[in-house]
Formats: C-alpha cells, structure tokens, sequence
C-alpha cells in the first residue's frame, strides 16, 4: 500500500502565506502525494507550483462553515475550476440539513455537481455537528445529488473524524460515493485505520509525520 496516494496535503488555516503554499506543493511533489488542498485564493499560485506533475489541486469551497448562498458558492467554484482545480471541497449547508430543508441541500449540491462536470466534488458534513441521523440523511443526499464524495470534517468545527462515524458513513453510502476522512488524522496507525475501513483520502496537513 502506497500512503501518501491517499493523501491530501493541506494548508488552510487563514494565516497562510503564498510561501506556505509554496512549500506545501514542493512536500507534495517530494513525497507523492495524491493531492494539494488550500483555499482558492491560492489555486493558481499551487496551479503553478504543480504545473507538470500527476499531484492533482484541490479547492475548499464555502469554506469552512458552509453557510454561504449556493449563488457564492458556485461562483467560488466555478473561479477555482477555471483556474485550473482538479477538485472542489464544498461545505454542505448545515442550518438547512439541521433543520430539515432537504431539497434546498439537495438542489445546492446538484448545482455543485453540474458545474463540476468530470472533476471530483467531495462534500463536507461536518460530522460533528451532526447525530447519527443527520450523518445518514446527509450522505444519502451525497448520493443522490451525484457527488464523487462525502467527507467528515473540515478540521474547523468541534471536531474531526472518527472511527464511529465513518464506519456509518460507509455503512450508509456502500459503494456509491467515496469517502475522505479529514481532521485529526496525525499519525501512521489512525491513517492506515481508515484505510483498511474503506476510506479513499485522507485529508491532513501532518502527511509528512504520517508517511
């Protein structure tokens, strides 16, 4: 098993300097990592330090409380695509899953997924914040809306992934859509967990201890 092809290697903290994220790609293309993940301020300066490689650009969208209008997030996303995003990170809506507004998540994540085309939209749930109900509810909407992913956390909230909800996730999703755990995924044996779990990326910024 190669390790760092599950990994995303990821700086989004609000502190982050354009020679962070320089670096942040020199550790990709050193150690193999699958991806890059930063905020898309950032996509065509990482754009341009990955040019040439198979490390593929991944854009957080909504980010990172999700509560932004659709009409935002689409018009984030749709700037990251053209500047060259391999992938986008959205954050769902979470007032609108908490509350019941299913088709208002569904037709948001739909508007997500079109614009998307054939590039990867993986959403994140913010696990959480979420019972075990609402984890269920929000991956079947993954599912449905047609996303490649559902993804625990976004490393901001009260918490990260956990082995219990992720084993729902897959529970709930089987095949359908992949999963990405991210937060609180810093060393070797919690990485390889999740994988044996059935996760398909890990979103961390401590991949170089990990590896």
């Amino acid at each position: 098993m190669e390790l760092q092809q599950y990994i995303d290697h990821t700086l989004l903290k609000p502190t982050a300097r354009p020679e962070d994220i320089k670096r942040l790609c020199q550790e990709a293309l050193d150690y193999k990592f699958f991806a890059v993940c930063v905020n898309s301020v950032y996509i065509p300066l990482a754009k341009d330090e990955l040019e040439g490689s198979d490390v593929k650009l991944a854009a957080v969208i909504g980010f990172p409380l999700g509560a932004m209008a659709t009409s935002v997030k689409i018009q984030e996303a749709a700037y990251c695509l053209e500047k060259g995003a391999d992938e986008i990170d959205m954050v769902i809506n979470l007032g609108w899953l908490k509350s019941g507004a299913y088709t208002d998540v569904l037709n948001e994540l739909k508007s997500l997924k079109a614009i998307t085309t054939d590039r990867i939209l993986k959403v994140i749930i913010e696990t959480c914040y979420l019972s075990e109900e609402e984890i269920v509810k929000a991956c079947e909407l993954v599912v449905e809306a047609g996303a490649d992913f559902v993804k625990t956390s976004t490393g901001f909230g009260t918490g990260g992934a956990t082995f219990k909800d992720v084993a729902l996730m897959k529970a709930t999703v089987g095949e359908k859509a992949r999963i990405k755990a991210s937060g609180g995924i810093r060393d070797r044996d919690t990485a390889l967990k999740y994988v044996q779990m059935g996760v398909s990326r890990l979103g961390t910024s401590s991949g170089i201890r990990i590896i």
